[in-house]
């Protein structure tokens, strides 16, 4: 019998394992066997293994904390409106989250990252703000907002408790449009620390520009999901409105 090739050999534990997570022998929240074990009981070198492990990790099956292991990764996908910005506790109630926010940081700073240019952002300061936020105690989106410095302290103080555009709604603000550019990136440093996903990880990430009524008033923003924690879902009419003459 022909000896298996190492591509084989790493395919063949790749499905072992990701047949063990799906049939709950590996369960959420546990930690593999170390790599040793798993080399010993499939008989085939630690390099295999890693590559098998490494290859599920994309996929959302498993994830690597370093120094502690490799564990088997909640398979809990929430859904949500595609023009949802996750803005309003009361739109998160409405699609059955209950949802909550980290404060990360309020700092001063331009946007800089050329993947808003199609929203044509401002070339000043801004005020910026970070965020994690939650649904049922789970991390789903890391949120990077970025609004006017005028905007003042009171309101400012309240983004650590309450969705921007709740804290912004109550001051008066009215939101007229918004604009998004949704696309596939690998997850910046902030976001794979939030997620424990490892480096060139791609992520759901979605641009948007908020406009008021006051048209020197903008919102800008990026958000940022791994694909197995959150998916956007959107609905069309099926006729095509007709055009006004």
């Amino acid at each position: 019998m022909a000896a298996q090739t190492g591509t084989v050999l790493h395919e063949n534990v790749r499905e072992e394992i990701m047949r063990r997570v799906r049939s709950g022998e590996y369960e959420v929240g546990q930690a593999l066997p170390s790599t040793a074990s798993l080399s010993e009981e499939f008989g085939v070198s630690a390099i295999t293994i890693k590559r098998a492990l490494r290859d599920l990790q994309p996929t959302g099956i498993l994830r690597s904390v370093p120094g502690l292991g490799t564990f088997v990764r909640e398979h809990r996908r929430f859904i949500r409106d595609l023009d949802f910005s996750l803005t309003s506790h009361a739109d998160a109630l409405r699609l059955g989250l209950e949802p909550s926010i980290s404060l990360v940081s309020l700092t001063r700073e331009k946007i800089v990252d050329p993947a808003f240019d199609p929203l044509e952002p401002p070339g000043h300061l801004m005020l910026c703000v970070r965020k994690i936020i939650f649904a049922d105690r789970t991390p789903i989106m890391y949120d990077t907002s970025y609004l006017p410095r005028s905007l003042d302290d009171a309101v400012v103080e309240e983004f650590g408790e309450k969705f921007i555009g709740d804290a912004l709604r109550a001051r008066g603000t009215k939101f007229t449009r918004t604009k998004l550019l949704i696309d596939a990136a690998p997850a910046s440093e902030q976001a794979r620390e939030t997620f424990t996903i490892p480096n060139g990880y791609p992520t759901l990430r979605r641009l948007y520009r908020l406009d008021t009524t006051d048209k020197s008033f903008c919102v800008y923003g990026v958000t940022e999901s791994p694909f197995d924690r959150l998916a956007c879902m959107v609905e069309l009419d099926a006729e095509p409105k007709k055009s006004r003459r």
